[in-house]
């Protein structure tokens, strides 16, 4: 059976994504077939130039499969309609507040970031510098993926909701009552979102989030059969 990869949280980070991908290629060729887990901007220095490869790659025909996630959903309402809020974030913090990463990754694509912007130049200005191919990208993106034995999916699933009851939300978001469910699912979930430590093999799901948005290394894993690998520079490790 072929194998199939999986790239945890990106959060910008042109630079680790590009030796992911090479370390991919190495392992499985030009033709692997490749899920990104979403949350592929914000915090990191260079959101532009990952969707730029992705969109790229796609164009190629790569075998790419990327995923939405709430990150990558707050940037594409913020261009559709100026919403800096969602009602998912306690905190009550924005898309443009620092801790988002909002303002990264407006930046990135040249937009001026200025605390002081009136909000309308800022919109009007994100508008003209996201290319359409980007926007179009962003706005076409799958919440979820199957493969035989395996979900892919950015946040995670409500336990006891059937896969096609799945709340957009829920996917995008959830974490405790998903985090915190010990039974298994309809098949392994692959899933990011909660940044750990290491990637973590817990039975029921698979966890590739090891916080690359906050500098910390990004992580790929790889589904062959009933065997689940992480993928380095060095080569595969079993997980789990």
């Amino acid at each position: 059976m072929k194998p199939i990869y999986a790239i945890g949280d990106v959060h910008g980070q042109f630079d680790m994504l590009c030796r992911a991908l090479e370390w991919i290629e190495a392992d499985g060729g030009p033709d692997a077939r490749v899920v990104f887990l979403g949350d592929l901007v914000d915090r990191g220095p260079d959101s532009f130039g990952v969707i730029e490869l992705l969109v790229r790659g796609l164009a190629e025909g790569r075998d790419w499969i990327a995923l939405t996630g709430n990150h990558d959903r707050m940037f594409r309402r913020f261009l559709e309609d100026g919403t800096r809020h969602d009602a998912r974030i306690l905190s009550g913090k924005g898309w443009l507040h620092p801790a988002l990463g909002g303002p990264m990754t407006l930046a990135s694509y040249g937009v001026d970031v200025a605390e002081d912007r009136p909000e309308d130049a800022l919109l009007a200005e994100a508008r003209a510098r996201v290319p359409e191919t980007h926007k179009q990208f962003l706005a076409t993106r799958k919440l979820l993926h199957r493969e035989p034995g395996l979900i892919f999916v950015h946040a995670g699933l409500r336990p006891g909701v059937p896969l096609d009851r799945q709340d957009e939300d829920d996917l995008v978001w959830i974490r405790d009552a998903f985090l915190e469910e010990t039974r298994p699912f309809e098949a392994l979930v692959v899933h990011g979102h909660t940044a750990i430590k290491a990637a973590t093999h817990y039975g029921n799901r698979v966890n590739l989030d090891t916080g690359a948005g906050y500098g910390r290394p990004l992580s790929v894993g790889v589904f062959e059969g009933e065997a689940t690998y992480t993928l380095t520079e060095l080569g595969r490790a079993v997980l789990g």
